[in-house]
């Protein structure tokens, strides 16, 4: 790391953007690393003429506020995370005397109103009903087995022929494809998000049909260059057809899950079958459905116990 002097000085925009490229580069995922690279834009922007030794808690404060002007407060939190960990970094080699990031204030605009972000069973089956599934592979297919599976976009899009074993209804999700960049294949998001999903008896009749003369590693779906907006499109005009709410791709997963844990099947197995790294993860992100079923259980545990007369 290069340090500043007092006649030159390194601005505090620089010295992050130096430690993205020593800690960060090549060791996290391109998604992640663009919100560092994000971080750093802000920081040109905020806080220009900063330099690192001149930055105490009020200057780090006032590019948090000057930040939340125009982002919501969990925006806010992140950008503060991303920030924090070079600044911590630059107090444990002494460019900083103390952390300037302690006690800091996360503010942030209203968050905007929150769009459905799943179905019930009954419009799921509504937007099923409304696919056309025909004897080519197509992006309705695409639409039913990630409400099927719960998968992650970037998961489904890198399925192969291959990644189906149909004699034993399972489905192998061992990788991710790289829309954001140039297309291939890419490690997935962490180490608990390989795993094998099992998968009902229709759905492996229906695909086994489908891929049996495509090339058994090339992938069924991703052909050239591919938008989530695209297919968010296509979705939002079945979903206006089937007369449901609109959700995006990314809410067919948050369907699957929440129909799961409707149906009583535990967090452990949600969170395995959507390749969370812990349960916790799956705890913060559905907890809205998990107290609605523990209010409902606690029903049943008071009209048992009134039963023990």
């Amino acid at each position: 790391m290069n340090t500043p002097t007092s006649r030159n000085p390194m601005l505090f925009c620089d010295y992050y953007k130096q430690w993205i490229n020593v800690y960060k580069e090549g060791a996290i995922r391109p998604v992640t690393m663009s919100k560092y690279n994000m971080a750093h834009q802000w920081l040109l922007k905020l806080a220009p003429d900063l330099s690192i030794s001149e930055l105490d808690r009020i200057s780090y404060q006032k590019i948090l506020n000057e930040y939340a002007e125009e982002h919501e407060h969990q925006t806010t939190m992140d950008f503060h995370h991303h920030v924090k960990c070079a600044i911590l970094d630059a107090v444990d080699e002494g460019l900083i005397p103390r952390d300037p990031t302690r006690k800091a204030i996360i503010k942030g605009k209203k968050p905007r109103e929150k769009k459905q972000k799943f179905l019930n069973q009954f419009e799921l089956h509504k937007l099923i009903e409304d696919l056309d599934l025909g004897p080519e592979v197509s992006w309705d297919w695409f639409i039913l087995l990630v409400a099927k599976t719960g998968m992650r976009f970037s998961e489904a899009l890198a399925l192969t022929p291959k990644d189906f074993d149909f004699s034993r209804q399972i489905l192998t999700i061992s990788k991710t494809w790289d829309y954001k960049g140039n297309g291939g294949f890419l490690p997935t998001k962490n180490q608990s998000s390989v795993r094998k999903i099992q998968i009902d008896w229709l759905t492996v009749m229906q695909f086994a049909g489908l891929v049996k003369k495509l090339p058994e590693d090339e992938p069924i779906f991703a052909k050239g260059k591919i938008y989530n907006s695209t297919l968010n499109g296509i979705l939002e005009r079945h979903c206006k057809n089937a007369g449901i709410p609109v959700i995006s791709i990314h809410g067919l997963r948050h369907t699957h899950a929440s129909l799961m844990l409707f149906a009583g099947v535990s967090i452990a197995s949600v969170a395995r079958r959507l390749g969370h790294a812990s349960m916790t993860t799956t705890q913060k992100t559905y907890l809205h459905i998990i107290q609605e079923l523990e209010s409902k259980d606690i029903d049943i545990i008071m009209r048992s116990l009134a039963n023990l007369n």
